[in-house]
């Protein structure tokens, strides 16, 4: 896919070969590129003031199959330098009783492109990698925290040596100090991204750890600084990150780890549902 730079510059550089009307798109898209990744054709039209079918043909001359294929790739453009504002702003002229449908079918769509994209040698090969760990580190800030919590909850149960790195009392770097050679430094983040998600990623590629990204595609940030990265969509919906394709990528992770180390993970459970029902930790049959 085409980076930033050289869709503006497609988009800049046509004037001379598009109609008066094409140009007109071009102009609006380079100007509100913001706006215009999340309009239909049809809005887009209506925008600028041309048909839809205008549109269609604006898209085919840049060289797409289609709108949809320029609506994504101004979107790749932008996913991650909109603010919460500009968010909230993509559902402003959408009826309260669309969102219910849109938002769970997006989410849908979602989980089903991250199945279609997933590269499986780097699923396996991030298997080994947290089974041949000496110790393992998950660091997920923000919106990304809830993620690495539950990777953090559930590996656990698999390892014993397993740290979550978050936002706390404690500097990030302070929590990674002790990381080295052997050691592996999940990182998780998504659109918007954090800085420091990838300074602590840096930090700990300085020192010799292995790392594992999890993240939404080849044109995070975090690619650059992973060993292996396992992608996840994330198409936002209003100011909310969709984190159901995230979620299900780490729920499947956990599963493909806890299967390989199947013996050692029913002993222990073994031993902590005594602890869960000397302590009345989940209803059982003796609650009422």
């Amino acid at each position: 896919m085409e980076n930033a730079q050289e869709l503006i510059q497609r988009l800049n550089h046509s004037g001379n070969k598009l109609s008066k009307s094409h140009r007109r798109i071009a102009e609006c898209i380079v100007t509100h590129y913001d706006k215009a990744a999340f309009m239909t054709a049809s809005r887009l039209g209506e925008y600028v003031g041309v048909s839809e079918s205008t549109v269609v043909r604006f898209a085919a001359a840049l060289g797409y199959d289609g709108y949809p294929q320029l609506q994504k790739a101004l979107q790749e453009l932008i996913r991650h330098r909109l603010t919460a504002s500009q968010r909230l702003e993509m559902t402003s002229d959408m009826d309260h009783t669309q969102m219910l449908t849109r938002v769970l079918k997006a989410d849908m769509n979602n989980i089903r492109a991250t199945l279609d994209e997933l590269d499986l040698k780097a699923f396996e090969d991030s298997i080994d990698l947290i089974l041949s760990s000496r110790r393992i580190y998950v660091l997920g800030l923000r919106a990304s925290a809830p993620l690495a919590q539950f990777l953090v909850h559930y590996l656990n149960f698999i390892s014993p040596s397993v740290v979550l790195v978050t936002s706390g009392i404690s500097d990030i770097f302070e929590q990674l100090c002790r990381i080295g050679e052997g050691d592996l430094l999940i990182g998780i983040s998504f659109p918007r991204y954090t800085n420091r998600t990838i300074e602590a990623m840096n930090f700990a590629r300085r020192r010799g750890a292995s790392l594992i990204a999890i993240t939404d595609g080849p044109l995070s940030p975090l690619h650059a600084y992973a060993d292996l990265c396992l992608t996840a969509k994330s198409d936002m919906a209003s100011f909310v990150d969709s984190l159901a394709a995230p979620l299900s990528l780490i729920n499947a992770l956990i599963v493909a780890v806890g299967q390989r180390r199947r013996t050692e993970v029913a002993a222990f459970f073994d031993q902590m549902e005594d602890v869960w029902a000397e302590f009345d930790v989940y209803l059982g049959k003796n609650n009422s």
